[in-house]
Formats: structure tokens, C-alpha cells, sequence
């Protein structure tokens, strides 16, 4: 999706961790591994966007997925409670632009994805081995928070 705002847009991303592996994408425009994420649409809160996204972007289904986080079950007139998100981030995405990132820890029950051709070049799951493996280059920040995803999930 493009961008909504001129100038900082919100975002969800997530670390999915399936028997101490994590699902990274190689995205087409930034040339880098990262973990499935997107914008928050106008029309969506944040989570609606985080299961879309990962659905989009790898297939994976909300009923394949554990979200690690506390999500009392209250519901009020004109309120519900969404799961809280495990880190928050501004970080700059091109020019002036930048992204308010709302970081999710998931646990998936199974392996199976798809690639979305349009968007990503691949998709796999990445051992704490390979994060580390200097041929994949990943970034400081997405080994610090795939590492914080491997302790809280394990």
C-alpha cells in the first residue's frame, strides 16, 4: 500500500517464530530481509492490519497464530481491547518520510507459506544461525528483535 500521510504513517510488523525459526521476506523495494509488515490502512485498527499483512504477505491464517501478548477478554459499549504490541519504533523509510512501527511477536502452528510474488523477491525461515550469517546481511535492529522474539516464544 502506498503511503497514507506526507509525512509519518503507522505500521505493523511481525516477528513470526515456528520451532526456533523466524519468517523473513526479501523485500523488492528495499533490497533487505525483513519481517512481514505493512501499513495500517485509514479503515483498520492495528490489528486487523497485522492479520491482513501476514495473510498478504505469507499466507498464514490468524487461526495458524498466537500473538504474544495480554488481550483482556472485556468488551464495553463502543470498546474493545487489542493486543499491545511488544516494541514501538520511528524509523526513517525514504526521504522526509518516516514510519511509527508497532512490533508484534507471534508464534505460528505451522510452516506452510506462500510468496507474494509482488512484493517480496523470497520467503523463508531464518535459524538464529542464518540471522547471524553475514551473506544475508540482516539489519542490527532485526537480529536484536528476532533474538528478543526466539527468548520470549522458546
Amino acid at each position: 500500500m502506498p503511503h497514507i500521510h506526507k509525512k509519518i504513517d503507522f505500521v505493523v510488523t511481525a516477528f513470526i517464530v515456528y520451532k526456533n525459526k523466524v519468517l523473513f521476506v526479501h523485500h523488492k523495494i528495499l533490497k533487505e530481509w525483513l519481517p512481514i509488515g505493512g501499513h495500517i490502512e485509514l479503515d483498520e485498527n492495528p490489528e486487523q492490519a497485522l492479520y491482513r499483512e501476514i495473510q498478504e504477505e505469507s499466507g498464514l491464517r490468524k487461526n495458524n497464530l498466537q500473538v504474544i501478548s495480554d488481550k483482556p477478554k472485556f468488551y464495553g459499549k463502543r470498546f474493545k481491547f487489542l493486543y499491545s504490541p511488544f516494541f514501538l519504533d520511528i524509523h526513517k523509510f525514504s526521504g522526509q518520510h518516516k514510519h511509527i512501527n508497532l512490533i508484534y511477536f507471534i508464534k505460528s502452528n505451522t510452516d506452510k507459506i506462500i510468496k507474494n510474488k509482488k512484493e517480496h523477491n523470497e520467503i523463508r525461515w531464518f535459524s538464529k544461525k542464518d540471522i547471524n550469517t553475514r551473506s544475508y546481511s540482516v539489519l542490527p535492529q532485526i537480529k536484536f528483535l528476532a533474538k528478543k522474539a526466539f527468548l520470549q516464544i522458546s
